[in-house]
């Protein structure tokens, strides 16, 4: 579940971590008396549940109270990444020395969550670990032992922050560490993270992501800051992905659905949690157009996993699909085949031609590879990895 910006500053100062001045408006004049409160200048920004608010408009920065006024009026008629504007964040503009990037999420390779630091705040993290490596460090720690300041004490040092910051880091990061623990969250993010010119530190802008599966457990905190879990999934479901959820609930034998729908040409049926986010990422760094992510395991059945099969096939400019997973033992791959076969077929197609690969490795794999042998279907075994799989997948898409 995600939060809004000023939701999340709201949660951030809980844990005494240090946000600007600000004031939350509906309309300009509403603005108007939050500059002349604050004193100008101020920055005004959309709260919207999607990013890319600069680039759309949604941040402007306003030297009187005219002029965020004005401001306001063109804001609130935003829509952004296909969300309404629902309310704009007026806060006192500071000026800034350096940015820093911090954030603490959920490593699912390593089971564990990750603290991630960088001295090139103000850019998206992946863009800062592919052109600057040198100025991003991470380190994972225990969610079931006491935290401990040390942890992102020594990964903050690494990148030779000097003396008096490394200690207000330390402290910011290990509230942040804290906060993420407490509140069951998967992602807990400041960026930029600013160091003032009087060295003081201060959360410009933050994201925060609630774990669905916690929402029952936070019940307490969502009331208190008057949260609605309603409609916080990002963007409304559209109705390919709606379709897709009522056949995972027409049976409930496994996993076959949870799809997200985007606009490529290589339709995707890959293995849950970390298997199918590093199948849909390869598929995408081989220069793949992924035409949904949707996540199976579990050992659907044959019917259920045709109906899938069928369904991501109907998707417009969908070329071929791709079925990947990490070796299973709760899912037979026989069953998989053979609802990825009867799916196929039943579209219409020919399992050899639309089935750009198949690797599932594991339970009744030699059955399930027989059957892949009978339609002329490309496999691979355990030997070949989810990467080679998803590249072998572009390959043949190209084509």
């Amino acid at each position: 579940m995600r939060f809004y910006e000023h939701e999340a500053k709201s949660l951030l100062a809980k844990q005494a971590i240090p946000v600007p001045q600000s004031v939350l408006v509906s309309d300009a004049q509403e603005a108007r008396r939050a500059a002349e409160s604050l004193g100008s200048p101020v920055v005004l920004k959309a709260q919207v549940l999607s990013g890319g608010r600069m680039k759309a408009g949604g941040v402007k920065y306003a030297d009187t109270a005219d002029e965020a006024e004005a401001a306001t009026r063109e804001i609130m008629g935003l829509e952004i990444g296909g969300l309404k504007t629902v309310a704009i964040l007026v806060e006192r503009r500071v000026r800034v020395a350096q940015e820093y990037y911090l954030a603490v999420t959920y490593d699912p390779v390593a089971k564990l969550p990750v603290a991630i630091f960088s001295s090139a705040g103000g850019i998206d993290i992946e863009e800062a670990a592919e052109r600057m490596p040198e100025k991003v460090a991470r380190g994972n720690f225990s969610s079931l032992t006491p935290f401990t300041d040390y942890v992102v004490k020594e990964l903050i040092a690494s990148l030779n922050v000097p003396g008096a910051d490394l200690s207000r880091l330390t402290a910011i990061a290990s509230r942040l560490a804290q906060l993420f623990l407490r509140y069951d969250l998967t992602l807990a993010e400041i960026n930029p993270l600013a160091k003032l010119g009087d060295g003081s530190f201060v959360a410009l802008d933050a994201h925060v992501d609630l774990d669905d599966e916690a929402i029952g457990r936070q019940q307490a905190l969502l009331k208190e800051m008057g949260i609605s879990p309603e409609g916080r999934e990002g963007r409304p479901s559209t109705a390919f992905e709606l379709e897709a959820a009522a056949i995972d609930r027409s049976d409930h034998r496994g996993v076959a659905g949870r799809v997200v729908e985007f606009g490529g040409s290589l339709g995707l049926i890959i293995g849950g949690g970390g298997a199918s986010l590093t199948a849909f990422d390869a598929v995408r760094k081989y220069g793949g157009n992924p035409a949904n992510y949707c996540e199976i395991g579990g050992n659907p059945s044959v019917g259920k996993v045709a109906a899938l099969t069928k369904h991501i096939l109907s998707k417009p400019g969908t070329d071929k699909i791709a079925i990947i997973m990490n070796v299973v033992n709760n899912t037979r791959v026989d069953l998989v085949a053979r609802g990825v076969i009867k799916g196929v077929v039943e579209a219409g197609y020919d399992p050899a031609e639309k089935v750009a690969i198949f690797r599932i490795p594991g339970a009744w794999e030699e059955e399930g590879f027989r059957i892949l042998r009978k339609y002329g279907v490309e496999y691979l075994d355990r030997t070949a990895s989810i990467d080679q799989a998803a590249k072998r997948a572009v390959e043949k898409t190209a084509r």
